[in-house]
C-alpha cells in the first residue's frame, strides 16, 4: 500500500507468482511476496516410525530466499549456466537461513495484525528477504524488490472467500 492507502501491488495465494514480472523497467521491478509455514517442532512420518525435519523460521527464510532467486535470476545468463547458478544460490540461501543470528542478517520490527513482531532481514543484489514468527506460531517469510520492506505490515486473512473474484 502507498502512504495514501492505495493498493499498489498484491497477490493472495500460496505459490502464486508475483503480480508484476521483472522485464527490466523500473516500474515492473516492484513486488513483494509473502510465504507462510505452519510452525511444527516435530512431524511424524506417515507410518509413525520416525520424525521428519521440523519447520521453523529458518524454513520460511529459506523459502523466501529461494522464491526471490527463482524470480530474479539474471536474464542475460545462458540457460545451460542457469541451473548450476540456481543450485549454487539455493544452497547459499539454505546456509544463510540456517544462521539467522549471523552477521548476514539484521533485525526489524513489523506489525502482524497490529502487533510489533521481530523479523530477520537481509538485502542482496536481487532484492530483500525477511522471516519471523507470529504469536500464533506461524512462520512468515517475505521477499521483494524495488520497494522497501520497512513499510510492510502483515494481517491474517480470516476468511479468504472475502477476496474471491466476483
Amino acid at each position: 500500500m502507498a502512504a495514501d492507502g492505495a493498493v499498489e501491488h498484491g497477490s493472495i495465494g500460496h505459490g502464486d507468482e508475483p503480480s508484476v514480472r521483472n522485464e527490466g523497467t523500473e516500474d515492473k521491478e516492484k513486488f513483494a511476496v509473502v510465504v507462510t509455514v505452519a510452525g511444527n517442532p516435530a512431524r511424524r512420518t506417515a507410518d509413525g516410525t520416525g520424525l521428519l525435519e521440523a519447520t521453523s523460521v529458518s524454513s520460511a527464510a529459506w523459502l523466501a530466499g529461494v522464491g526471490l532467486l527463482s524470480f530474479t535470476w539474471p536474464g542475460q545468463m545462458d540457460h545451460t549456466l542457469r541451473d548450476d547458478w540456481l543450485e549454487q544460490q539455493t544452497e547459499t540461501a539454505w546456509v544463510l537461513a540456517d544462521d539467522l543470528a549471523g552477521d548476514d542478517w539484521s533485525t526489524l520490527s513489523l506489525p502482524v495484525d497490529g502487533v510489533p513482531t521481530p523479523f530477520h532481514y537481509r538485502e542482496s543484489e536481487f532484492g530483500w528477504v525477511l522471516a519471523g514468527s507470529t504469536q500464533e506460531g506461524v512462520h512468515v517469510g517475505a521477499y521483494g524488490r524495488g520497494m522497501s520492506a520497512y513499510g510492510l505490515g502483515f494481517a491474517m486473512i480470516k476468511d479468504i472467500t472475502t477476496y474471491a473474484a466476483q
